[in-house]
């Protein structure tokens, strides 16, 4: 198989849903025959830092702490790449949809993660970790989710610009009023928005100006292939690494699994669908209604399991490692089904950027 044709396979969306269950079944095999759950894993920043300052020692545990920062970076960096910077101020004036994202994220999200939670989930520590997975706006992987379905990549951009502002505000703030006293360092906030946004985006529109400076946007355009193939594999990538870190307590504790999975699930798929089609009723344009219920729906998991190391029990950190397990399928669910609802919702549209596939053929 030539190098031309695995990239293509790699960007058929047909085809994705295979890929992601391999790459789970994988990193659950893995999980399970290195018995990770039994390691002390450090976390990527501290595992950043020491290489930084020369103190890291290469093992097991801190090896594979550097997966989700690896694999999200190979995410997030074709995306940016792609932003423009015009467009960018644009989306800045677009107070409608910057509006509704607010209002959801903030007003709404925390309060239905909790009347969730309250309903399904019996065990206190599992509840407090659900209520805490619910607090924050994702700051990474839904630029991603709105790159793969066609929506506004620099509209979603400054969302989770200004979202990842509001979180070293507001997280403290909600923490208080849903779960009780809870002690954390701000600051850990703060380094992540630096790691999984700012430092993909400074190298992604470092690399547009590069190449469009020296040949053009066609330039540009015969690099997309790879640097589509390449956002696919660090998912796939991220995957394998996230099941690992839990692969063997999956197969010991289903049970934990599938208690967190019912209440995450409803709660993507009712807040996706009802931003997206308040983006419909509202005149969205499609590609800013995605990128709108991308960024009111998805949470930021990288927050959630850092307050929960540092801030509560281990069963705790446990329900927040465990909910990018189940928010990275559903969420790719969403992609195909906004894509498939894209003609019934916004009938009168036409595409800015005509889809790679038919995502008719799926159904």
């Amino acid at each position: 198989m030539t190098a031309a044709r695995l990239l293509a396979k790699l960007e058929d969306f047909r085809l994705l849903p295979f890929f992601v269950v391999i790459s789970m079944a994988i990193g659950i095999g893995i999980g399970k025959a290195l018995s990770i759950s039994d390691f002390a894993l450090t976390p990527p920043i501290d595992a950043i830092k020491a290489i930084a300052g020369g103190t890291f020692v290469l093992t097991v545990p801190n090896a594979i702490s550097l997966g989700v920062p690896i694999g999200l970076f190979a995410m997030m960096y074709p995306a940016m790449t792609n932003v423009h910077l015009g467009e960018v101020g644009d989306a800045f004036r677009s107070p409608r949809q910057l509006a509704v994202v607010l209002f959801f994220n903030y007003l709404v999200a925390p309060f239905v993660m909790l009347g969730l939670a309250d309903v399904f989930v019996s065990d206190p520590e599992l509840h407090t970790g659900l209520v805490l997975y619910g607090l924050a706006p994702c700051i990474a992987m839904v630029i991603i989710f709105t790159f793969l379905a066609k929506g506004n990549t620099p509209m979603a951009l400054v969302f989770v610009a200004l979202n990842s502002v509001a979180q070293m505000i507001l997280i403290p703030v909600y923490a208080r009023l849903l779960i009780g006293n809870v002690n954390f360092d701000v600051w850990v906030v703060a380094e992540s928005v630096v790691l999984y946004l700012g430092l993909p985006l400074v190298l992604g529109v470092l690399t547009r100006m590069a190449v469009t400076h020296r040949g053009g946007e066609e330039a540009m355009e015969r690099l997309k292939p790879g640097l589509n193939a390449l956002s696919i594999l660090g998912l796939l990538f991220t995957l394998i690494v996230m099941f690992s870190l839990k692969g063997d307590l999956i197969i010991q504790r289903p049970g934990i699994v599938l208690e967190m999975a019912i209440p995450m699930s409803l709660f993507f798929v009712t807040m996706f669908f009802v931003v997206l089609f308040i983006g419909s009723r509202l005149r969205f344009p499609y590609r800013d209604a995605v990128a709108v219920a991308f960024n009111a729906t998805g949470r930021d998991f990288e927050i959630a399991i850092a307050i929960a190391i540092t801030a509560f029990s281990p069963t705790v950190a446990l329900a927040t490692v465990v909910g990018p397990l189940i928010e990275v399928p559903v969420m790719l669910a969403l992609v195909w089904a906004a894509m498939r609802l894209k003609g019934r919702l916004f009938p009168l549209q036409e595409a800015a950027v005509a889809p790679a596939f038919d995502p008719g053929a799926l159904g």
